[in-house]
């Protein structure tokens, strides 16, 4: 039997890294969860991750210079980043021109956030 994909979730409010984590586990992927960037990098977990849901605004790195950083060191991740700072176009606009593969608002609807999952994940695929 094929071992699930993992999605790491990085986000320094607990709550939201439980609910991410439940809702993906629901639908049979494995999940890591990280409460900084610098805790995701230190895991040992970079090379497995196949999907990487990721909140903009973090104490310490913050998930742009996480994107950078992974990308300086090529390692390709689809990258789902998640923000309660709505309305920061340029924010958006740097993620999404670094090749994310979603940029979400909170509060997040269960049915966007898998969808950008499934969609990450096939763009991990190919």
């Amino acid at each position: 039997m094929a071992k699930p994909p993992l999605i790491s979730v990085v986000d320094d409010d607990e709550s939201v890294r439980e609910a991410l984590s439940g809702l993906i586990r629901a639908i049979g992927l494995a999940v890591a969860e990280f409460p900084s960037a610098e805790e995701f990098l230190r895991s040992g977990n970079v090379d497995q991750t196949n999907c990487l849901i990721l909140d903009v605004w973090m104490p310490g790195m913050n998930g742009l210079e996480l994107q950078h950083s992974l990308t300086a060191s090529q390692v390709e991740i689809p990258i789902i980043f998640i923000t309660a700072h709505n309305g920061d176009e340029e924010v958006r606009s740097r993620a999404l021109d670094a090749g994310a593969a979603a940029y979400l608002s909170k509060p997040l609807s269960e049915e966007t956030v898998l969808d950008a999952v499934r969609s990450a994940l096939e763009m991990n695929r190919r």
